[in-house]
Formats: structure tokens, sequence, C-alpha cells
């Protein structure tokens, strides 16, 4: 990264601008602002994530007292709140999800060789969703409930990271078991998932993708036991078995042997069954998989914590999903740069220092690397003692 560029722009830099034009060029606004690009409209929403900034005011009130280094940022156009909300409005979201894939395919290349999980050389995936709240009266189009308004995003993230592999926005309505339509899965892979996603017409589709799941059993499933196995109950198992399902439905939609593993979890006592497709695992790793999807829950509370996804500046769906989808975009940047500047650091940490020092010059590694004088011994030679009275 050049120093002497705005630590902004040694940020933006990651993202290279013919791919940036590619992906805007497949969804071409039908009257484009001559005044405002879509690269001055992603920038502008990027410092906003990554700087906190609560409202379009806001964006523009601090980017305007920077005015002399709006140029330096690459911001060529006139920035205000007018023209912020035309393009969020205006210009398809879908734009900046195609710029999210591109930066996806970059981080999962630069984490590849991390392992989650040391026994499996394979790509594990965790699978989930989250909602957002909204308000009813100014976001009627995300219906949810009744009385609330909300958006969903479906999320599958690679645990060598976490890097998110897929993501989709819904109304809140959509139920998350609508996600496994969508994913292309990957043979030999294994989807880790709750057992919000127990639909065995698509885990069939998984195991006819010779890939493999892991997910939680429910309680009234109807089963019966064709091999136990001997397991060793001093490491948490209970239970290692070959299954087939009999119920009325749920045997013409899984028509293959699964298997199911009981497992008592050490730490709050509570017995969790799980079926899987894999028979090969010893059966504590396959618990051990299970135990690794929490990290979908930790990237989750990352974004809503770290990126403005929870209130918005925009309240139409255009307006929501760009903004959604320049937050993932802030999430894999950092994530990119955490690579690329060998800073091997938490996210949000980066996140924090990055925030604060936006207009500096300094090149990013450094701002990592200065002393940190907290712990240093100060001479109070000079300074009078009260018992020197």
């Amino acid at each position: 990264m050049n120093s002497g560029s705005l630590v902004f722009s040694q940020i933006v830099d990651i993202i290279d601008r013919k791919q940036f034009h590619r992906c805007v060029s497949k969804y071409p606004m039908p009257r484009a602002s001559r005044s405002f690009s879509a690269r001055d409209q992603f920038l502008c929403m990027l410092f906003a994530q990554l700087t906190y900034r609560e409202s379009l005011r806001d964006i523009e009130a601090c980017l305007r007292s920077q005015a002399q280094l709006l140029y330096a940022m690459g911001i060529r156009g006139a920035v205000s709140r007018s023209n912020l909300a035309y393009v969020n409005e205006k210009r398809d979201w879908r734009a900046f999800f195609e710029l999210a894939g591109v930066l996806t395919r970059k981080a999962r290349r630069l984490y590849s060789q991390e392992r989650y999980i040391e026994e499996i050389d394979q790509a594990v995936y965790a699978l989930d969703a989250s909602i957002v709240d909204l308000c009813m009266s100014l976001f009627p189009w995300a219906k949810f409930r009744r009385s609330k308004s909300a958006v969903k995003i479906h999320a599958v993230i690679d645990l060598a990271g976490p890097i998110p592999a897929f993501i989709a926005v819904t109304e809140g309505k959509i139920h998350d078991v609508n996600a496994l339509d969508w994913i292309a899965f990957e043979a030999g892979a294994f989807y880790v998932m709750d057992r919000g996603y127990l639909d065995f017409g698509r885990l069939f589709r998984i195991d006819s993708a010779r890939a493999y799941f892991v997910i939680r059993a429910k309680s009234n499933m109807s089963f019966y036991v064709k091999e136990s196995r001997t397991v060793d109950k001093s490491t948490g198992l209970r239970a290692d078995q070959t299954v087939r399902l009999n119920g009325a439905r749920t045997k013409g939609l899984y028509g293959s042997n699964l298997r199911r593993i009981s497992y008592v979890d050490a730490q709050t006592g509570k017995t969790l069954v799980f079926l899987t497709n894999n028979f090969d695992l010893e059966a504590a790793v396959v618990a051990k998989l299970y135990k690794a999807r929490w990290q979908i829950e930790l990237f989750f509370k990352w974004i809503k914590q770290n990126l403005r996804i929870k209130s918005f500046y925009g309240t139409s769906e255009n307006a929501v999903k760009t903004q959604i989808w320049i937050a993932v975009c802030a999430y894999l940047m950092v994530a990119i740069l955490n690579k690329t500047t060998g800073l091997d650091e938490n996210l949000s940490r980066i996140l924090q220092v990055v925030s604060v020092n936006i207009f500096s010059k300094d090149p990013i590694h450094q701002l990592f690397m200065k002393d940190d004088t907290r712990n240093i011994e100060i001479d109070n030679s000079n300074q009078l003692m009260f018992n020197d009275f």
C-alpha cells in the first residue's frame, strides 16, 4: 500500500477499479446522477461504515468538514444528503452484491490455507440466519409479523476465516430453511446447521451433491436403528448409530442411511443429538464440528456491533439492501487488509484503529506498530512530594 496515501485510500486500493466498474456496469441506473457516480456513492457509504456515521446528515457534515481531502479519498462528486439519498434509492443494490462476490473470492484465497478443525482437510461451512428488526410504518415492504417489519440475513461462512461464502437478504418472514435451495453445494465439503434447517428432502440434495451435513435432530424424529457402535462415554458421547427414517412422510424424502450421534455437553449438561451422512469421521469430531457452528453466531454479532446494519440511512428496499451489501464489503475489506498487511490482528481492533485514523497518511501497518506507553514508568523526580512539606 502506498506510503503518503490516506488510510481510507489505502483500504480502497484493495478494490481493483476495473472490477468495480465491471460490477456497476451490469446494473446501470435508468437516470444516472451526473454529479455523483457509483464510485462516489460507494466511497461515501464505505466511509460511513468504517467511521460509524449515524445518518446521511452525519456523513455529509463529516466529509464536508474535510473538503480539502475528498479528492485524495477518491470522491469527485458533490457530497450532499440529497445526492446520497437519490443514488441509494435508485442505483440497483445488486451492483454492490456483485462487488461483495469479488471481495469474497479474494478473501477466501487469502484464508484458504487456514484450518479451523485440524482433523478435517475439507472445507467446513456453517449456515444460519439473523433478523434485523425494522419499524412497520417506515419499512412496510419488509414483511415479518403483523406489528413488526424485519429483514433477514441468510449466511454461509467458511470457517477458515471466517469468510462469508454466501449471503442473501430477504424479508423477515422467509424461513431459514429456504436458503438450502439457493446454495450450490461443494462436493466433499461439510455444512453445519442448527435444527431449523432440518428438512429431509433438502438434506438429500446435499447428499446427492456428494457433500456432507451435520445437523441437530428433533426429538420427535421417527427412525429405527440398524447398527450401533461402541463409544467412549468419558468424552461425552452416548451413542453412535446407523439409523433409517420410518416416518410416514420422511422415509420417502430421505431413503438412505443416516448416522445418529448422541453427545452430552460437559459445560451445560445438555444432551445433543446430531445427524450426519458422513460415516468415516470419529463421532467426537462430528460433535466438534457442530460446536464450530458457533462461529457464524459470532460473525452476525460482529457485523451488528461493528457495522451499520441495525439502523438505516433510507427506508426503501433498495436503500436497505445497498447499505447491507456495502457493510458486507467493508467486513471483507477489513479481513483482506488483515492478511495483505500481515497484521494478524482481531478484526474489531483493526476497525477501531482505522476509524480514528481514517484521514491519517501513515501506512496502515505502522498504526499497529506504535509503542504502547501505557505501562512505561514516568519519571516524576521533578515533581514535589507531599512529604517534602
